[in-house]
């Protein structure tokens, strides 16, 4: 799993990222709360690990702003704040789950696989349909559509397509792509990715008066109106 630890205690975010790491997952440490929305709300994560005490944006704020931006990845408490009242403040403001420090690493490993198993959020429409303006993936058929006039993807456009509808608005790398579309954990130094972006745009952007598929500079691709 993708996982972004929000701490600004340093033994705390060494221990943490070391025994994820260890555990076979990727992990990403910020240590101030503006930060971290800013992050969060460009890049997708399975979990969050989020401390209460933050400079910048504090943790409660911060998971408020999160969950109002519709990130809607689990997000675990990890504080030193850990009274009844506390608890159910970082609930409420959208947390998932909430641990105390100070806490056993195998506890808060068990606790992070646990929200990775959950399902998203998401209805049964979300599920089976992808929508972005009037470009419509349907997941079941597997058929896409734009302004109403049937596209034919590939299977790997569709994947690709996909996986940016999914992420709409956010920044999606070249890593990211070659990791969630293809499942390479290495860079195979071929043009594969920006073959499939050219592919994709020439269908569901060129023929039509509105782009969605956004080229960001040194960065990587955004799917958005």
């Amino acid at each position: 799993m993708r996982i972004l630890v929000v701490e600004d205690d340093q033994r705390t975010f060494e221990y943490v990222r070391k025994g994820l790491l260890e555990a076979g997952h990727v992990c990403d440490v910020l240590q101030d709360g503006t930060d971290a929305l800013a992050h969060a709300t460009r890049e997708p994560y399975d979990v969050l690990v989020v401390d209460r005490m933050l400079p910048g944006l504090d943790g409660l704020s911060l998971v408020k702003a999160l969950r109002s931006a519709a990130v809607k990845s689990p997000i675990l408490f990890l504080t030193s704040v850990g009274g009844v009242d506390d608890r159910v403040d970082g609930l409420e403001a959208g947390g998932d789950d909430y641990l105390v420090k100070p806490f056993a690493f195998s506890e808060l490993l068990a606790r992070i696989n646990a929200l990775g198993r959950r399902p998203p959020p998401q209805s049964a429409a979300e599920k089976t349909k992808l929508a972005v303006l009037d470009l419509e993936l349907d997941l079941v058929r597997r058929t896409c559509r734009r302004a109403g006039e049937e596209i034919e993807l590939m299977p790997r456009e569709f994947s690709l397509l996909e996986y940016l509808m999914r992420n709409e608005g956010r920044v999606i790398t070249r890593t990211m792509l070659l990791e969630r579309v293809w499942e390479f954990h290495f860079d195979p130094q071929t043009s594969v990715v920006e073959t499939h972006i050219s592919r994709l745009r020439a269908k569901i952007d060129k023929p039509f008066d509105h782009p969605l598929l956004h080229t960001v500079r040194n960065t990587g691709y955004s799917l958005h109106a």
